[in-house]
């Protein structure tokens, strides 16, 4: 009986897709095979159950998908080959006449159960994006996971952010260091200026510019976790003096000066709406001749939308990584004068390499600290962004201006 309810869909998969550099097998134990993939073993795609059609119908193409396989309902065997793949094969256009035939074979597969709900994971925020309610939603629905959870991914220093292999070594440590004394660097700071640090994440900026460089800094996040552990590694330090946390929004910041400004990973959640406010901001807050260093992801094709489906609902709701040229307009238009901009494409493409490694090295004790599903996203959340800079989708840079 199993069988046949597969015979369909396993039919109109051969013809829909006849070249397929990948295998999809089901929970029936049949397959549709491979047909091409060069010398290199093919990737196999395991429905594991009827509820990835139910997924798939419920919410066809990209989020459907990324619903079953968080759920559990699909999985890969090899990662890593399926994103390979993924990354050059071009699947043929279909008729309505083909969608049609593949989606009562979908139905018949999954037979008349209501589609399966959304994993817990998936968040969708309400009310008009950019609002600072909203993005503190959507900021702490990805950073307030677990401590823990991010020690096992990142450096000791806990920055999440693209590290400077092109700057030191192989060691994700050392190149991590190495960025944020650049970004100290090219600030200029020196003993006692004032420094804003805009999306502060666990302080690792704010501990290395008051460490090294004498600075006095304020680092602000929406993430109360952030904040906690933040403010517990500037007290080890006996930073207390030098170095404050602040639980904000950059909005929010009023009747300050500051010598320097450093924006690291941050600008990617600003969107387009609100840009020209944050450059307004930072330009508010800096002393005449003050300093900026703008450090963001950035969209280099302008014909891509600004982020998937998957990666607004499990990922980074509300993220809009923009032009770079969008960004550069932006500072211009608030006074700044570009001084200087640098690319880092390659390092961060490695640094998410490293991640995804440690990652999988301590696979059961992030399960243990935040679920499945969770960890399913993270897979996949950095294989995807590692492929972003790869193949020229995305790059990083850091802009630094001047008020």
């Amino acid at each position: 009986m199993a069988l046949a309810k597969t015979a369909p869909i396993r039919r109109e998969l051969e013809r829909s897709l006849p070249d397929r550099p990948f295998a999809v097998a089901f929970w029936d134990g049949t397959e549709v095979p491979a047909t091409t993939n060069g010398d290199a073993p093919a990737p196999r795609l395991f429905v594991r159950s009827p509820a990835a059609a139910g997924h798939a119908l419920r919410a066809p193409g990209q989020l459907g998908i990324g619903r079953a396989y968080v759920a559990g309902a699909i999985e890969v065997d090899d990662l890593d080959a399926m994103m390979r793949v993924l990354g050059t094969w071009r699947a043929p256009a279909l008729d309505r006449a083909a969608r049609a035939r593949l989606a009562l074979a979908t139905v018949a597969a999954a037979g008349l159960a209501l589609p399966p709900a959304p994993p817990a994971a998936e968040l969708r925020p309400d009310g008009r994006p950019h609002t600072p309610e909203r993005d503190a939603r959507a900021v702490r629905h990805h950073y307030d996971v677990s401590n823990d959870f991010f020690g096992l991914i990142l450096d000791r220093s806990l920055t999440y952010s693209c590290a400077f292999f092109s700057r030191a070594g192989e060691t994700l440590e050392a190149a991590q260091e190495a960025k944020l004394e650049l970004t100290c660097s090219k600030l200029g700071l020196a003993e006692g200026d004032r420094v804003l640090d805009v999306g502060c994440g666990w302080g690792s900026f704010a501990l290395h510019a008051a460490t090294r460089h004498g600075a006095r800094v304020v680092g602000i996040t929406l993430s109360p976790s952030q904040a906690r552990l933040a403010r517990e590694r500037v007290a080890e330090a006996g930073l207390g003096e030098r170095v404050e946390i602040r639980l904000a929004d950059y909005r929010e910041l009023r009747g300050e000066r500051f010598d320097a400004i450093a924006s690291i990973g941050m600008v990617e959640h600003v969107g387009e709406r609100q840009i020209d406010v944050y450059a307004r901001q930072l330009a508010a807050l800096l002393e005449p001749g003050g300093r900026l260093l703008n450090h963001g992801i950035a969209r280099l094709r302008h014909t891509d939308p600004a982020a998937g489906p998957f990666s607004e609902r499990y990922v980074f709701p509300d993220a809009e990584p923009l032009h770079l040229s969008r960004i550069v307009l932006a500072l211009e238009r608030a006074g700044f004068v570009t001084r200087h901009v640098e690319g880092f494409a390659p390092d961060y493409a490695e640094t998410l390499r490293h991640w995804a490694q440690r990652l999988d090295e301590h696979r059961a004790e992030a399960v243990r600290l935040v679920g499945e599903e969770r960890v399913r996203v993270w897979r996949l959340y950095l294989r995807a962004a590692r492929n972003g800079f790869v193949s020229g989708f995305t790059g990083i840079y850091q802009v630094l201006a001047t008020r």
